[in-house]
């Protein structure tokens, strides 16, 4: 008789993964995002616009792993929030360009103070060069998944 094979969730990587996101998501969704009408995702998008003064809208969905098509309805919708501009690209008719408009740079200056103040309430008591090592690992395992996703 085959033994019944078993999953330790309390020490499953993805699971621990999920779980710490889904709590961090959840408290920053309340503290800053919900108020003003903006998912995570749409967050993720001013956050990575903040580093650049504009972005292609494909730059950006690879930047912040979100699909395409999700990022066009996401893009659209900034937009008619007043967080973004989107315009044709000087380079190409072909490349659209996002880059955050007055309002959006505002609340993102607003919003960056209380991410930092969630990412060190999580690593309390961790020594800086554990977290270090923690970012380096996590940055890892996702270039190691990517690399072994096949081509679309």
């Amino acid at each position: 008789m085959q033994q019944k094979q078993r999953l330790d969730l309390d020490n499953y990587l993805p699971y621990l993964l999920n779980r710490v996101g889904f709590a961090m998501v959840e408290s920053f969704t309340m503290d800053a995002l919900k108020a003003n009408g903006l998912t995570i995702d749409m967050w993720r998008v001013l956050a990575a616009l903040s580093n650049a003064d504009e972005l292609r809208q494909v730059d950006l969905s690879t930047k912040t792993s979100i699909d395409a098509s999700t990022m066009s309805r996401i893009v659209g919708r900034l937009v008619q929030m007043g967080f973004v501009t989107r315009s044709r690209s000087k380079n190409s008719n072909r490349e659209v360009v996002v880059a955050l408009a007055p309002k959006g740079v505002a609340f993102i200056q607003r919003t960056i103070p209380i991410a930092h103040q969630l990412e060190a309430i999580s690593a309390a008591d961790l020594p800086a060069k554990d977290l270090a090592v923690v970012k380096r690992a996590l940055r890892h395992f996702y270039d190691n998944l990517s690399k072994a996703r096949p081509t679309r």
